[in-house]
């Protein structure tokens, strides 16, 4: 009885210590940089890693914005978008 007590509690405690593992993979790997990305207003993709920043369709197509009020409603909007991404500190 004594050696299976033992056997157990040594498969519990490497089951624990790789959770653990896993619990700090995932956080220094996905969560932290996703917050910090987040918090640039960026965009984060967590099956990729990758921190992307938004590009305006004007950028890819270079259409331009040819009148003043759409380009200041334009501005507004952008303005909203960013105010409403970043966190209150």
């Amino acid at each position: 009885m004594n050696r299976t007590i033992k056997r157990l509690m040594l498969i519990f405690a490497g089951a624990f210590a790789v959770s653990v593992v896993g619990v700090v993979v995932y956080q220094v790997g996905w969560a932290m940089p996703g917050q910090a990305c987040e918090a640039r207003g960026d965009w984060w993709d967590w099956r990729g890693r990758t921190c992307a920043r938004p590009v305006l369709i004007s950028d890819i197509t270079g259409r331009v914005i040819d009148t003043p009020e759409q380009r200041a409603a334009a501005k507004e909007h952008a303005a909203k978008v960013r105010a409403a991404a970043t966190p209150a500190p």
